[in-house]
């Protein structure tokens, strides 16, 4: 008996992937056109986000624990490991990053492992503002993406001219996404149309550039509350949500993205709309990253196996993924000085 998390319903279910499929769904689907009229106040929206049945932890840090000790058999290892190399998010976000290190980080994301052409590119390099010129003009032509933090990132604490400044500068720079940090402080307040208001300002100021909604569940203390934040960032327009700024612990966890990933999940069945999901910070390993691809099945389903849906954002895991994927090949493990620095 598997436990749903979702946001539509907090009941026993006996299949945790179909989630809300019975009763709950159809609610949903008969609600028509609650989704466009819930916005209007901050008392709509919180009545919307607090009557949602809350999150049992114990059953989705069970669940999650359990989807942990899937195996997968070799045969499908090494397209499990080739998939997570097409959905990272080559990251550097540093005060002391250069042009140097960028280009060295886009060289490394469009030919990952430069002895063996087989190895795909990444989904996307991740960068400030002020570098994406650059990452763009070394991936032009390319099939990776130039992603930008923006709003102040990572505390989001400005006002909204100054974040959609900030978001203006990475899109007149060129970039194809942007990720920007939801007003943490805000939402803990219980501001739900101020979020809502934000999120929504800074979707329309990425014009055709994608919007991930960093939810910095790392200070939101509580599933409920990540539940809730996920719900909002989606019913504002959000392309992605994303657990964290990876400057804040715990970053990612199986838990959180197992609840993102039900809300996701239900919003599709809501409104027909698919949003992504992008787990980020503290993913070192092959291994991690397996069970995350592992979660996203069980949970969301296998059309979110795909960089368009899933993403995950690292700067040391890539080199694990290459040696892993090496030794599926030859049988023989390779040290990481035999690939380039990430």
């Amino acid at each position: 008996m598997a436990v749903d998390v979702t946001s539509g319903a907090g009941q026993a279910v006996t299949d945790g992937r179909e989630g809300t499929a019975g009763r709950t769904g159809a609610a949903w689907s008969a609600s028509g056109s609650w989704l466009a009229e819930v916005a209007t106040s901050d008392a709509g929206l919180r009545q919307v986000l607090h009557g949602m049945p809350g999150v049992d932890q114990v059953g989705a840090e069970a669940r999650a624990a359990s989807l942990a000790t899937r195996s997968i058999k070799k045969d499908a290892k090494l397209a499990a490991l080739d998939m997570a190399v097409r959905m990272v998010d080559l990251t550097t976000l540093e005060g002391a990053d250069t042009p140097g290190k960028v280009r060295g980080l886009c060289a490394k994301a469009v030919r990952p492992d430069p002895a063996d052409a087989a190895v795909p590119s990444v989904a996307a390099v991740c960068v400030y503002p002020d570098l994406v010129r650059v990452a763009k003009a070394e991936v032009d032509r390319c099939a990776v993406a130039v992603a930008s933090v923006a709003t102040a990132f990572p505390s989001g604490r400005a006002s909204l001219a100054v974040k959609l400044a900030d978001v203006a500068d990475a899109v007149a720079a060129g970039a194809d996404e942007v990720d920007m940090v939801i007003d943490r402080g805000a939402f803990l307040a219980g501001r739900y149309g101020q979020v809502y208001q934000e999120v929504r300002t800074v979707k329309e100021a990425c014009g055709s550039a994608h919007l991930k909604v960093i939810l910095e569940t790392g200070e939101l203390a509580t599933l409920d509350n990540v539940s809730r934040a996920s719900w909002l960032a989606m019913l504002a327009g959000a392309d992605f949500i994303k657990t964290s700024t990876g400057k804040v612990s715990p970053a990612s966890t199986p838990p959180v993205a197992l609840v993102m990933l039900s809300a996701v999940r239900d919003f599709e069945r809501a409104s027909g709309r698919r949003v992504g999901v992008k787990v980020a910070g503290g993913i070192r390993t092959a291994k991690d990253a397996i069970r995350y691809l592992v979660l996203v099945n069980e949970t969301a389903g296998p059309a979110w196996l795909t960089p368009d849906l899933f993403r995950i954002g690292a700067s040391s895991l890539l080199n694990d993924l290459l040696m892993q994927r090496r030794k599926q090949l030859t049988g023989q493990y390779s040290g990481p000085d035999y690939f380039t620095l990430d």
